[in-house]
């Protein structure tokens, strides 16, 4: 039997026409601290980097991760201010180094330390290379007795020496806006709909075309002193085609602007128009349960902003994903860095599931699929990784899908299934595998050697879901565990397949698997 993760089959269409960079391997998840990842790379090697560090909040969640309800600790925390920004200094030193000269830098930071961040950035990349303090609204409403509610966070955005890559994009008028201003009828072309009138002078008195006489008027007398926002020929062009609007018995004129012929207003600093995700149900397609997720909106906006296609994207922070699935759906070449296996292994999923990207070494050396980069491999690194960490290393290893809670998990860790429980169907989440009766357990014991009590835990939760074998892992075995498996085997006539590490790390437990 194959016992393979599950994964998307089919690969998203668009990336076939995008083109690998020619500075650096792009469609990579780098596992590790982004400053041992970053001295990597080459120097401006990078057109956009988006970064949401963790903050200095000094907060603590409980994250669920996604369908698989993966409940963790997850601390932001930093001894203080002052360590905060210290860590965060090589790093953007380092970001700062690969980003290219016409690129742009965005750092998301909430209040705590967002002015401390700007001064070290302007440290880092030079005054003059700041470009915008963007507010964004996460929240309409928070609750704070000692103050006025935070519902905003801060991104700041920098350039890299010559003028950065701008794209304007454009958001609706308000309703109120239209509402109020686009009350006239016309008189001439019904089908335009509503108007209003806009004044068609400037401030300021000119010798050339525009500041001529035009049907009577003369600009220089309309208030004191302007002239024509356009020549005078293209003022009778606006008139004949009923655009000028002249008032009975003279006054000055003005010009239509009609609502149906709106193309919206370029967006500002303040993004009070991208909704988080904290509304949103927990069963919402793009909520994961990661309490700093950010909406995939969010990164829509600023990659289209700072970049054009087949650009390269690098977030070094990448948490669930979300500046990756953006820049892959608007074809833009991607760099991801994560310094949590647990965080690796969920944004891959996500690109399978979500982009239909393939996970394959062969397609990505052809310029198709992704790859994920360092994850853990020695015994001696995954000694020091958290239990939970070590526990979905252990379970993805496996070909496994990991257990809906780490509290209370009655003696299993994950689940495998075998090939011919799996769907038919790709891209089907992993929770819709619960219904299906044949699987068979997986538990995880980070440490040197398991005992026969682990082992008689072990095979009560066997018992009890009724299964007939199951997978113990940990870095070695008692006798007395190895002969509780053998005993159990000759009791019940139920199969524990003990596996070390370094068994998995030589990838020596195919024949166990079976």
């Amino acid at each position: 039997m194959n016992f393979g993760t599950l994964s998307g089959i089919g690969e998203s269409a668009d990336c076939e026409n995008m083109r690998p960079s020619s500075l650096v391997d792009t469609r990579v998840i780098y596992c590790g601290d982004c400053l041992d990842q970053l001295r990597r790379l080459p120097d401006h090697c990078v057109d956009l980097i988006y970064i949401d560090p963790p903050f200095n909040s000094n907060r603590n969640y409980e994250v669920f991760w996604g369908e698989t309800q993966e409940k963790r600790s997850f601390e932001d925390r930093h001894a203080s201010t002052q360590a905060y920004i210290e860590f965060m200094r090589p790093r953007c030193v380092e970001l700062a180094r690969v980003l290219k000269e016409t690129g742009s830098f965005y750092y998301h930071c909430d209040w705590h330390a967002s002015h401390y961040v700007k001064v070290m950035l302007d440290q880092i990349f030079g005054e003059n290379a700041f470009e915008n303090e963007i507010v964004w609204k996460r929240t309409t409403a928070h609750t704070d007795t000692h103050g006025f509610g935070h519902i905003h966070d801060i991104i700041f955005r920098y350039s890299n020496g010559q003028e950065p890559v701008f794209n304007v994009e454009l958001k609706p008028y308000l309703k109120e806006y239209v509402d109020r201003y686009f009350i006239y009828e016309d008189e001439y072309v019904e089908t335009r709909g509503k108007h209003w009138r806009a004044d068609i002078t400037g401030a300021g008195l000119r010798n050339g075309e525009t500041g001529m006489q035009w049907r009577g008027f003369d600009p220089a007398k309309i208030g004191k002193g302007r002239h024509w926002m356009t020549t005078p020929a293209e003022l009778d062009r606006l008139f004949d085609d009923g655009r000028i609007y002249i008032p009975q018995g003279g006054g000055v004129p003005k010009l239509k602007r009609y609502e149906k012929e709106l193309n919206g207003v370029p967006v500002d600093s303040i993004w009070d128009d991208v909704p988080s995700l904290a509304g949103l149900s927990k069963s919402a397609k793009e909520t994961l349960g990661y309490p700093t997720q950010k909406p995939l909106g969010l990164l829509d906006r600023t990659i289209k902003a700072s970049s054009n296609e087949n650009d390269v994207v690098l977030d070094a922070f990448c948490g669930c994903g979300t500046a990756l699935v953006a820049a892959q759906k608007l074809n833009r070449q991607w760099i991801g860095i994560d310094i949590s296996p647990t965080a690796c292994r969920v944004m891959a999923k996500r690109l399978r599931d979500v982009c239909k990207l393939r996970e394959d070494e062969k397609l990505w050396s052809v310029g198709r699929g992704f790859v994920v980069r360092d994850l853990p491999w020695t015994e001696a690194q995954l000694r020091r990784i958290p239990p939970f960490e070590f526990e979905n290393w252990a379970v993805i290893a496996l070909g496994g899908i990991a257990n809906k809670a780490k509290v209370g998990d009655m003696g299993i860790d994950g689940r495998v299934y075998p090939l011919s429980a799996m769907p038919k169907a790709s891209g089907k989440p992993a929770g819709e595998l619960d219904f299906m009766d044949e699987w068979y357990p997986i538990q995880v014991k980070q440490k040197e050697r398991a005992g026969r009590p682990d082992i008689d835990q072990f095979e009560a939760a066997m018992m009890r879901e009724n299964r007939t074998k199951g997978f113990f892992v940990s870095f070695g075995f008692t006798s007395g565990a190895m002969m509780e498996i053998s005993g159990f085997f000759k009791r019940e006539h139920r199969v524990i397949a003990p596996l070390t590490v370094q068994e998995i790390l030589d990838d020596q437990i195919a024949q166990k698997l079976v």
